[in-house]
């Protein structure tokens, strides 16, 4: 009997990988906390956009609230980076060293209180460039295709229960070498993320001329952490890597422009803040970096206390 997948922060990444796992015959199950919710299904409606055509799947799932007693054997946890903590913890009674706990999350430096509570849990560290987004409730665009990578530090051979993510219509690979693809994915977010949500402007405006030397400068502060983090194949290239990125997704607007756009809070501390940390390590001055920091923290903080105040 195949093991069952339940999906924890099925939002636009969460739904995508839901829809994909019940293409190839999976069938995952939603968690919910909210508990005053007593439907037992949700319908979601994943359109499929690409440069040649556009195509829409409707698919229905079962629900289960976080606080059900049976059993998680695998769970992919999708939510925002300040709500992995709690968002594990509330389904913590339902999980043991069994218990597969794949974590596609933005940003680093959200596990370590994750795996001091609970050393038992056997966790798998993901990141992707998958393109989704809400279209509105329950309907959401896949916009871009791209490459999920999975793995847990140093471990060479894709374990057995990876197979069923072998199956699916995503591009999805295990690597050996995942903390160095997230600090990759890291240190790219700092040098575009929050210079977006600072100008309000879409990832292809940082490559205008008035942009160009703060996106330098922020690639210059990376660069040297990154050298003393022991990346340096990263730092040697992630000036032009950074121009990569922002040319392949020059309509885009990052997902910290969003939130600020929204008014909501961003994971800035899990991505520039968790930066100047590693920075502060090695004893690496990186102004421009802790100013953007600074700044959207500082936004952060007004978006809080306005929904506390609703």
């Amino acid at each position: 009997m195949k093991a069952q997948w339940h999906v924890l922060g099925a939002g636009s990444v969460g739904s995508l990988f839901a829809c994909a796992m019940n293409e190839a015959g999976i069938s995952p199950v939603l968690l919910s906390k909210n508990t005053r919710n007593t439907a037992r299904s949700r319908t979601i409606l994943m359109l499929q956009k690409t440069s040649d055509n556009e195509d829409s799947a409707s698919c229905t799932f079962a629900i289960s609230p976080n606080s059900d007693t049976a059993p998680i054997e695998r769970l992919l946890v999708t939510t925002k980076a300040y709500d992995v903590h709690d968002a594990i913890c509330q389904v913590a009674h339902r999980l043991d060293e069994n218990s597969i706990i794949v974590i596609l999350v933005n940003g680093m430096g959200f596990m370590t209180p994750i795996q001091q509570q609970l050393p038992h849990l056997n966790f798998a560290l993901g990141t992707t460039t998958e393109g989704a987004y809400r279209v509105k409730e329950n309907h959401f665009c896949h916009a871009g295709l791209g490459i999920t990578q999975i793995g847990q530090s140093g471990r060479m051979q894709a374990p057995s229960w990876f197979s069923s993510w072998s199956k699916l219509s995503l591009n999805c690979s295990w690597t050996a070498n995942i903390d160095e693809i997230l600090w990759q994915k890291l240190v790219i977010n700092c040098a575009i993320n929050p210079l977006t949500a600072r100008h309000r402007c879409k990832n292809g405006d940082l490559a205008l001329p008035e942009r160009a030397t703060e996106v330098n400068f922020l690639c210059d502060e990376i660069a040297l952490v990154s050298r003393a983090q022991g990346y340096t194949h990263i730092a040697d290239n992630i000036h032009q890597r950074v121009q990569d990125v922002i040319a392949a997704t020059a309509n885009n607007k990052s997902s910290m422009l969003q939130d600020t756009l929204a008014g909501r809070r961003t994971e800035i501390q899990y991505i520039s803040r968790y930066f100047l940390e590693c920075a502060a390590q090695h004893a690496v001055s990186t102004p421009l970096n802790a100013a953007l920091c600074h700044e959207i923290q500082k936004s952060d903080q007004l978006s809080i206390s306005a929904a506390k105040s609703t």
